[in-house]
């Protein structure tokens, strides 16, 4: 007798950063068994970071999956509070068996009342942000907290997928999958986190996203809000 389809949705949105759900969507794809579907409110086509996704399903023609993905981008703010993509956010996620993210997706699970009490990762840039979510700011790359797994910022993803896999499907086919992509990574310098990178480095992103971030904060202080 022939196993169920292990379904796979994830969520994109006005603004969102494809590698966020392109990575994990490599890995999570080839899992035994697995149909991924990549979904938005209207479904048809997005224009995103300079890329059009298009044959997208519409959220509310979804009717369950086993695994929701969440990824992130600089219209997490925006998305967060959209009323129809955040209750297909809801409603999805309440029948996953896992809830999951990458980057700042696990803002909008926040908002979505989902990590309540939880711990979570974030793109170090926002991380700070989940607690206005009764969420718990984890500094790993990784981070699972009962059927919630989340990554952090953007490359996390592919960390995050294999970690998800594993947890699906074991070890070995994580590790089959790991090596079918050629996952090793050895990237040309140190500076993937603030606390590795040079203070030039770090003033000079620093002073990238420093403009984002009132309206960013002040989005998912409106957002907490709007949930009490």
């Amino acid at each position: 007798m022939s196993q169920p389809p292990f379904r796979i949705v994830f969520v994109l949105y006005p603004g969102v950063t494809h590698l966020d759900f392109t990575g994990p969507h490599q890995v999570l794809a080839r899992l035994p068994g697995a149909v991924a579907t990549v979904a938005s409110v209207d479904g048809g086509e997005m224009e995103s970071d300079g890329l059009t996704f298009a044959h997208l399903s519409r959220l509310a023609d979804i009717e369950a999956c086993d695994l929701l993905c969440v990824p992130g981008g600089l219209g997490s703010s925006e998305a967060m509070h959209d009323a129809a993509f955040m209750a297909q956010i809801k409603r999805l996620a309440a029948g996953a068996k896992y809830v999951t993210s990458v980057c700042t997706g696990s803002l909008i699970l926040g908002a979505a009342g989902l990590l309540k009490g939880r711990r979570a990762a974030c793109h170090w840039a926002w991380r700070d942000q989940l607690a206005l979510f009764g969420a718990i700011p984890d500094p790993a790359r990784v981070v699972r907290d009962g059927n919630i797994f989340t990554g952090g910022g953007v490359t996390a993803g592919i960390d995050f997928a294999l970690t998800v896999a594993a947890e699906v499907a074991g070890p070995l086919v994580a590790q089959s999958i790991q090596l079918s992509i050629e996952y090793a990574p050895q990237p040309p310098f140190d500076a993937g986190r603030p606390d590795l990178a040079s203070p030039e480095v770090l003033a000079l992103v620093e002073q990238r996203m420093g403009g984002l971030m009132p309206a960013r904060r002040a989005a998912a202080e409106a957002a907490a809000l709007a949930m009490t």
